[in-house]
């Protein structure tokens, strides 16, 4: 499985996940039409996408439709809450620390 970081380090990339944010299930048709992208530049971006196992693809007759894959977005999100909720204590703890320093003074 690839890198999720590496396949978000692409704008592409970032692109086509937020139109699968927006649409549920889409072809890479669609999704080149909707970026004016060939479609051998979107089957690259699906492929590292899906080997990041931040899309999930299903075949529906002769299509392929790609999803988001939520579970593992979800992931990266709790990633950055924790990162930054962890920032955001400590400047809270920074501020009311100064407030009474300041009083003392």
């Amino acid at each position: 499985m690839g890198s999720p970081w590496k396949a978000l380090s692409d704008d592409n990339r970032r692109q086509i996940l937020l139109l699968l944010k927006e649409r549920d299930r889409i072809t890479p048709t669609e999704i080149a039409d909707y970026f004016d992208f060939t479609l051998p530049g979107v089957s690259i971006n699906l492929r590292i996408l899906k080997e990041a196992n931040l899309i999930t693809e299903k075949k529906d007759g002769k299509n392929r439709l790609y999803s988001l894959n939520r579970k593992t977005t979800s992931e990266l999100v709790r990633f950055f809450d924790d990162m930054y909720d962890y920032e955001l204590k400590s400047l809270k703890e920074y501020a009311e620390n100064k407030v009474k320093n300041d009083n003392k003074k």
